[in-house]
Parts: structure tokens; C-alpha cells; sequence
């Protein structure tokens, strides 16, 4: 008797999960500044930091990207201690070593060396494969008047939304 067993052809099944799971999304950057150019790099990061991010505890709000002796390092973002590491835990605000290639480096700390320009973390998310990844923006402050028109394109954006949904 012969068993009707196929054997797998070697490529994985797509799951119906995303690519990635977004932990905080900065959405006061994208209201504050212009951005210009954005990239995606990855984050030093302790264990029990990890941990917390898998529980969704960070805060981007007051988040910036310095530029210190040929590194980026990520200062004033908020990883909330974990509950279950006790003494081992990690200081919630400490600044994190920001992972690029050497060319977009050179490419992004360049021009944040411009006038008005200045790098803004605008996303933190995990990969398909679990690593912990940072989307770094160059960016260029609103004025007041551009951030009114801002509002005043969502504003009516939002009511042609409501118009079409009243149909």
C-alpha cells in the first residue's frame, strides 16, 4: 500500500499576519515637521526592553536622533520598565544605539548638520523575523501657517468623508 504524502515544495505558507507588528507610531512628528527623506534602521536594545516593546510600552513623544562621534543614538524615548524583570530592569529614558549602513549614514547626519533640519524617530515596529526596527526621518520644522493648512486639508477632507458616506 502506498500513503498519499506530498512532500512540502519548500516554500513557506503565507499567513494571513502582517509583515510587521507597529509598537508606536509618532504621529505628532508627521503634524510638526515636514518630512523630507526617512530610513529604516535598526535598534541596540536590552532584554527586558524587548520585553515591554512586546507589551506595547514606549512612547515616541518627546523622541529625538542625535548625532554623537559617527553614531545615532535615539534620546528621549520612553521604554516603560518590565514588570517581571526585577532587579535586571532597564532605565526607561537611557539613549539607544541606532543601526545603519555606513552610506546612509553618511547621507542622513550630513544634511541634519543643514539648517533646520533634524532627525525625528517617526515609527518603531517588529520585523517579519522579530528584530525591532526604527523608521528615522529627516524632517524640517511647520511653520503656524502651514500647520493650519494642515488642519484646514483634514477638515475638509473628513467632510467629503462624511458627504459620500450620507449618500
Amino acid at each position: 500500500m502506498a500513503k498519499n504524502s506530498k512532500k512540502s515544495s519548500g516554500k513557506k505558507k503565507k499567513s494571513s499576519e502582517p509583515a510587521f507588528q507597529i509598537i508606536s507610531e509618532n504621529r505628532k512628528a508627521k503634524f510638526r515637521y515636514e518630512i523630507l527623506d526617512s530610513v529604516e534602521c535598526g535598534m541596540m536594545l536590552q532584554g527586558s526592553e524587548v520585553k515591554s516593546l512586546r507589551d506595547g510600552k514606549l512612547s515616541l513623544d518627546e523622541a529625538y536622533i542625535r548625532v554623537k562621534s559617527d553614531e545615532l543614538w535615539l534620546v528621549g524615548a520612553d521604554i516603560a520598565h518590565y514588570h517581571n524583570a526585577g532587579f535586571w530592569n532597564h532605565d526607561p529614558r537611557r539613549p539607544r544605539k541606532l543601526l545603519v549602513h555606513q552610506a546612509e549614514f553618511r547621507k542622513f547626519a550630513g544634511r541634519a548638520h543643514e539648517r533646520g533640519l533634524t532627525l525625528v524617530p517617526l515609527r518603531v515596529y517588529f520585523n517579519s523575523r522579530g528584530l525591532a526596527k526604527c523608521v528615522m526621518g529627516l524632517v524640517k520644522g511647520k511653520k503656524l501657517h502651514d500647520k493650519r493648512e494642515t488642519i484646514k486639508k483634514r477638515d475638509t477632507e473628513r467632510g467629503l468623508q462624511r458627504a459620500m458616506r450620507g449618500r
